[in-house]
């Protein structure tokens, strides 16, 4: 199954709504979704600090910032 990571931290509105989106996406799409705060995960705060949210499909930077629903399918399948 596809693994669909997002690097957040809390109080971040732009981490917010790519969660909500993803978790829209996934009642639809079958895709395995984690959530890691980077303020508890002191090698993900060093390389993300200023790049939240970040998304990784399979291991693979997908998105920074925001989520293209569209292309985010694409990139699904």
């Amino acid at each position: 199954m596809t693994e669909v990571v997002v690097y957040s931290k809390p109080g971040c509105c732009l981490c917010d709504d790519v969660k909500e989106k993803l978790e829209v996406l996934q009642r639809t799409h079958a895709f395995r979704l984690r959530v890691v705060n980077i303020l508890e995960d002191p090698q993900a705060y060093r390389k993300f600090e200023e790049e939240i949210p970040v998304v990784f499909i399979n291991g693979k930077k997908a998105f920074k910032y925001y989520l293209n629903e569209e292309q985010f399918l694409k990139k699904l399948a």
